[in-house]
């Protein structure tokens, strides 16, 4: 099980819908989180993309040197960049952090933000062009290991002798990662990505989509592997947690929730539209499975649920999951600094011993908690694993 955070580069705060509680997210706040989670044990972060974010190649980049282990997952954007291009700065991330980063596959949902990119091509056709634009990309960096050039020509894409000089760390290409819902991105999912995406749904659905991914991918003679993308509301108790999540809506009103809603309505992502229907703008009914709330979604494109309670009821929960199948959990939370600490201490102790290990850094200092009476070290409290790795 491997376990990511989240960088908020499109704004954070303790509270949705208002400027009240809100944190500025400059490069020593990013740092911050980068260095906290990387010292926690996390796998990586994830870093954005869109209009709204920074730039996620230069927000990575700026981070690598600050960072021992942690990767990076950022968007690989085909019809916003080249293939060729994105070769290169996918080759020379992964040197300069000594194989550090993840490619995450983004075609896009929103044709009135593509059209702002240069890009005028609808659902069908932009996934015509990510199927040629990933193929390119894959074929340039699988050769660059051995010197060879690449010439392609497709519909929407074609490359005359590409090449790349300096190969990715990670052969053969850094591993690519995807989510997406409808009958073409599963297509391509199936074809040429390593990593399935699924935003947090409840696992009903998630195992009827994972099944059907796993199912194309087979014909393909290919085999996957699964990750979620979720948000995290955890607490010592699981009315403090109820109660967290409420507060995080508080400032939340009608008129803004329908605006939120009308745009995603706009949108032609059908993981988008998904999200949308399972509270359909009405924040009476935000639990959609246990412990799953939706709340977040009512004003937050992408991601919109998170996983509420008590560290055994989340963990309990993770492992739900886990059973389909999953093995990648990519967690965030508001703020995204305090929660990435509060997640860690609260939740790891409760993984499996497997991912325990690894997630517990060697520290001469700790962790132990305070020297009690300036004379010694708490009891250490023992605790099961209640999450399982997947078989």
């Amino acid at each position: 099980m491997k376990i990511f955070w989240f960088i908020p580069t499109h704004g954070d705060s303790r509270y949705l819908g208002t400027s009240k509680g809100a944190r500025q997210v400059d490069h020593a706040y990013m740092k911050q989180i980068a260095v906290a989670v990387d010292n926690l044990g996390y796998e990586g972060v994830l870093i954005p993309t869109g209009r709204s974010c920074e730039d996620p190649w230069i927000t990575a980049a700026s981070l690598i040197d600050a960072t021992q282990h942690l990767k990076f997952l950022v968007a690989l954007r085909p019809g916003v960049t080249t293939p060729a291009l994105a070769a290169r700065m996918a080759a020379t991330f992964d040197r300069l952090s000594n194989g550090r980063v993840l490619l995450n596959l983004v075609t896009g949902g929103d044709e009135a933000e593509l059209r702002g990119d240069g890009l005028y091509e609808d659902h069908s056709t932009r996934y015509q062009t990510a199927n040629e634009y990933v193929k390119i990309w894959r074929e340039i960096l699988t050769r660059s290991h051995t010197g060879e050039a690449f010439t392609f020509h497709g519909e929407r894409l074609q490359v005359d002798d590409a090449k790349l000089l300096y190969p990715p760390v990670q052969k053969p290409y850094p591993p690519l990662w995807f989510g997406g819902s409808s009958d073409v991105a599963v297509d391509l999912a199936a074809e040429q990505v390593d990593t399935y995406l699924t935003w947090g749904e409840p696992p009903e659905a998630v195992k009827q989509k994972i099944e059907h991914v796993r199912a194309k991918a087979e014909t393909k003679g290919r085999k996957l592997t699964y990750g979620i993308r979720l948000h995290v509301i955890v607490r010592e108790t699981n009315e403090q947690a109820w109660a967290a999540a409420n507060e995080l809506i508080q400032y939340l009103d009608d008129a803004t929730i329908a605006a939120a809603q009308k745009k995603f309505a706009q949108m032609d992502s059908v993981g988008q539209q998904r999200m949308a229907a399972l509270h359909g703008g009405n924040r009476d009914k935000l639990e959609v499975s246990p412990n799953l709330w939706a709340g977040i979604g009512l004003v937050r494109g992408g991601a919109g649920t998170a996983l509420v309670g008590d560290p055994e009821t989340v963990a309990a929960r993770i492992q739900e999951y886990a059973d389909l199948g999953i093995d990648t959990f990519i967690f965030s939370g508001y703020p995204h600094l305090e929660e990435s600490i509060r997640f860690a201490e609260l939740v790891f102790p409760l993984l499996p011993i497997e991912t325990r290990a690894k997630l517990a850094q060697p520290n001469l200092t700790g962790p132990f908690g305070e020297i009690i009476a300036n004379n010694y070290v708490p009891d250490e409290k023992k605790q099961n694993s209640s999450v399982k790795e997947p078989t």
